[in-house]
């Protein structure tokens, strides 16, 4: 006669939207899963482990949203990851990450512009930018063209921001002496060093902005959204 001993497994579940665990059974889905309902929040779902598609796991939007600002493009991800490029694509566009200044008053910021592109190289997206040193900070940014019009969209967006600072540094491009006039204290490349650092940080973790690759965002809209969630994430260190 044989005797089989049988092993319970209790695993303990928390709701995927507050994290609490006072959940009750709700019925089940049309295909079998258990449906349970959070009694805090009201939110419904099912175990991770009765799922059948890796793109609704719980945990896969936070691995998507540290991978794109870890330098991994789209198709990386749904490979990696095995899911579809469209569920990538959706926790993108979705994402809504907002820098806000840290101080209202800075002793010295760096401006200086930075080039990527949407489609093809012929289609120049410039990024300028306000950036602090000693915090490491990107203040303030915008999208445009490499002209002086975008240059003085900078200074209207610091204005906007109630930002004051003693000196701006910036290297000898025109728009910038012509934007800033005599709040430009420190001129050129070696006044600039902090800055030119950050350009290459950006490079590093932003897919779109290497220097060589074929990684290009295909919309304006989702190229905006990669970088705002990459400034967010450069100036905090979450996402």
């Amino acid at each position: 006669m044989r005797f089989y001993e049988r092993m319970k497994i209790n695993i303990e579940l928390y709701c995927p939207r507050c994290h609490d665990s006072n959940l009750v059974r709700n019925g089940k889905k049309y295909n079998g899963p258990q449906n349970y309902r959070c009694k805090n929040c009201g939110k419904q779902f099912i175990s991770d482990n009765q799922r059948t598609y890796k793109g609704t796991l719980s945990s896969i939007n936070a691995m998507i949203l540290i991978m794109l600002v870890r330098g991994s493009g789209i198709r990386d991800i749904s490979t990696i990851l095995e899911i579809s490029v469209k569920k990538v694509l959706k926790v993108l566009v979705k994402g809504i990450y907002k820098i806000q200044p840290q101080k209202k008053h800075y002793d010295c910021l760096e401006v200086d512009e930075f080039w990527t592109y949407v489609g093809s190289k012929g289609n120049k997206v410039w990024l300028i930018y306000a950036y602090h040193r000693e915090t490491g900070e990107i203040v303030a940014y915008v999208w445009g063209k490499r002209d002086l019009k975008t240059a003085k969209k900078l200074r209207k967006r610091l204005k906007r921001l109630e930002i004051t600072y003693d000196s701006i540094a910036c290297d000898d491009w025109d728009s910038f002496l012509r934007a800033f006039g005599a709040e430009v204290k420190q001129r050129g490349k070696r006044h600039t060093v902090g800055i030119e650092g950050n350009n290459f940080r950006m490079r590093h973790r932003i897919r779109r902005a290497f220097r060589r690759t074929c990684c290009f965002s295909k919309k304006l809209k989702n190229h905006l959204k990669a970088f705002a969630m990459a400034f967010f994430y450069l100036n905090y260190g979450y996402l």
